[in-house]
């Protein structure tokens, strides 16, 4: 459907990417990954035409359409979230305009068993289908359920989306583009400004579209949930697993540990061919081979490994002394802004030792009732904090509290105690300050490396209870799993806000939910909560696309003969990819083997010879698939 032929981009002198080539493929949903700053944002803009590469070219049909959600938008607030979102059936009248053209065209055609006829059919027939999704019958119900499935409610739809705060507008740009049906969907952080159960229906939308996705995510558990191939960005080359996240990390090591073996090899044959050179450099009578050797060195394609990101440094939280068995004891809490009501008569016990996870759509109140229990916020009824309590509290406006004069390593260090002290940089290496970059001033980071600096400096303050409202919103996925362990060892209590399902999923042992201006306990943690929202999202489930029959009308002067002619042609262009893939199948297995000899020290000139004849195989069998799908997808 879109393939990437030998796309580099650079960036000053040094690529970001190198001779990189791949395809994506119709209905694929692809996750890309790579360290921060391999560049998986850039690739989305590279696909989406974006940004041009610097050498190379993107191929597609004409006719494909893309859909792409960055993580940043520039928004016009000119219109109500039902107007905005309207937008994404703009191309109606376009391709009704295209049906009527094919359409008028057919009709006057007799060259009925042509290649031509062919493919005008497919055409009308692609076109017919997409016009019935934008049916004006369906539009509003489909715009509705969308909406509904993203977090709104009908009372949100006729207000203007300038009242809406950055995350909901970001939420009204998602429904638009998931309701233009593209054919390729890029989607980058998608989760980053939706809820628990927003990520859910999702989830089911993108298990459902017969689109393509391409997605950068920070969110493990939703990878693995959406996409069955992952592309890994590294050292400026694509690495292609036909697997999930998690899967992909387990082949992802095996990768590592041969190219490592192979490096470790090369480097060793390198040392040997520099100390022969070395040797007999002077000697006459040893010239030629030295020359030979120079030559052989200059030959040699260097290895590259990146070193794999094992951030599972152990630490503990500070405790201050033992709190009473009670920290927190909430009474008929009840929580307005002006004549909203938020929260109405909340009781709850808060035990010693409890992790909790406060969950709920965004404005149920999660962020609200913290405030409430920090006494940030006015509120009816009675809170009342236990024996000997020490609290840590992480909110997103704790960033503007840091001195902008400090750096990284001061502004910890300032509050590390004990032992600590002595693995600062240990600790800032796990939550990506590693190196020279602790050196760095607050004043030049940006709001989110503020954020996270912010919720180190309070995690390394001595406390009891920890109260944290998003921590994970701007760490990546190694970063979480080293948040996630020490929370797990902490020994006081804890209360999470939190949308991140990876994260809270054995970490918390209650889950408490809020709705409807209430709570509702679930004493079993998420596994609890997860049952209940699988129930409750019955009646929200996407419903993917009616399927249109393409009429006699539609079609022109069809008949059977022709129709089995048609299928005959596709039956032999897909034998031709099946074919392709099997020998393209061999021919990879055939150079994996070469490279695992390669790799043990084999590097015997026969050896050397075939590995050449067979990536010019490979090379030669690609363009022949490349070809032969092309023929296929537009038949």
């Amino acid at each position: 459907m879109l393939a990437l032929n030998n796309v580099s981009v650079y960036f000053g002198a040094e690529p970001l990417f190198s001779d990189i080539s791949l395809r994506i493929n119709p209905k694929e949903r692809i996750a890309l990954a790579g360290r921060n700053g391999a560049g998986k944002t850039t690739m989305l803009n590279i696909i989406s035409k974006r940004l041009l590469p610097t050498e190379g070219s993107i191929s597609h049909p004409t006719d494909m359409t893309i859909g792409y959600l960055p993580q940043h938008l520039l928004t016009k607030d000119e219109r109500t979230v039902r107007e905005e979102v309207r937008l994404a059936f703009g191309r109606e009248l376009e391709i009704k305009r295209t049906v009527d053209a094919l359409t008028e065209e057919l009709a006057s055609r007799t060259d009925y068993e042509s290649e031509g006829y062919m493919e005008l059919i497919q055409r009308l027939a692609n076109h017919t289908e997409l016009l019935a999704m934008y049916s004006s019958d369906r539009r509003e119900a489909e715009i509705e359920k969308t909406l509904k499935g993203l977090g709104f409610v009908d009372t949100d739809f006729e207000r203007q989306t300038s009242e809406f705060s950055g995350g909901w507008r970001m939420r009204v740009e998602l429904a638009k583009i998931l309701l233009s049906r593209p054919d390729l969907l890029l989607l980058d952080e998608p989760t980053n400004h939706l809820d628990m159960e927003s990520i859910i229906w999702l989830e089911g939308f993108l298990k459902s579209t017969s689109a393509a996705v391409v997605m950068v995510s920070h969110d493990r558990k939703f990878l693995d949930n959406t996409t069955t191939r992952t592309i890994e960005l590294s050292l400026g080359k694509a690495y292609d697993y036909k697997a999930s996240y998690s899967h992909y990390l387990t082949l992802r090591e095996e990768r590592y540990q041969q190219q490592l073996r192979a490096y470790e090899n090369q480097q060793k044959m390198i040392k040997d061919t520099e100390d022969f050179i070395e040797r007999f450099r002077y000697k006459a009578t040893k010239s030629v081979q030295v020359q030979s050797r120079i030559k052989q060195l200059e030959k040699v394609e260097r290895i590259e490994v990146e070193e794999i990101d094992r951030r599972r440094i152990h630490f503990r939280f500070p405790m201050a002394v033992p709190s009473g068995a009670y920290p927190v004891i909430v009474e008929g809490l009840s929580v307005s802004y002006g004549d909203l009501n938020v929260l109405k008569d909340i009781e709850l016990t808060i035990e010693r030792g409890d992790k909790i996870a406060l969950v709920g759509k965004n404005g149920s109140g999660k962020t609200t009732f913290v405030r409430a229990v920090m006494g940030e916020i006015p509120y009816e009824g009675t809170i009342r904090e236990g024996h000997q309590v020490e609290v840590s509290y992480f909110a997103q406006n704790q960033a503007s509290l840091l001195d902008p004069n400090k750096t990284i390593f001061q502004t910890i260090d300032d509050v590390a105690v004990g032992d600590i002290r002595t693995r600062i940089n240990d600790i800032l290496g796990a939550f990506m300050f590693g190196g020279e970059v602790s050196e760095k001033k607050v004043q030049v980071l940006s709001g989110g490396e503020r954020s996270r600096l912010a919720m180190i400096r309070l995690l390394l303050s001595p406390s009891n209870v920890l109260i944290l409202d998003e921590p994970t919103n701007h760490l990546d996925i190694s970063s979480k799993e080293v948040l996630k362990k020490a929370i797990r060892n902490y020994e006081g209590t804890v209360l999470i806000v939190s949308h991140d399902r990876d994260f809270l999923e054995g970490l918390v042992d209650k889950a408490i939910e809020f709705k409807d201006k209430k709570i509702i306990n679930y004493l079993g943690g998420m596994p609890d909560y997860f049952r209940a929202l699988s129930l409750r999202n019955e009646d929200n489930k996407v419903a993917p696309p009616p399927k249109v029959t393409t009429t006699e009308e539609s079609i022109g002067k069809t008949d059977y003969v022709q129709q089995k002619e048609q299928q005959k042609a596709l039956r032999k262009l897909r034998q031709q990819v099946e074919q392709c893939e099997k020998k393209i199948s061999e021919v990879e297995q055939e150079i994996s083997d070469i490279e695992e000899k390669m790799s043990q020290g084999d590097t015997s000139s026969s050896l050397i010879s075939r590995y050449d004849e067979l990536q010019k195989l490979h090379a030669d069998l690609m363009s022949e698939w490349e070809e032969s799908q092309e023929q296929l997808e537009n038949n």
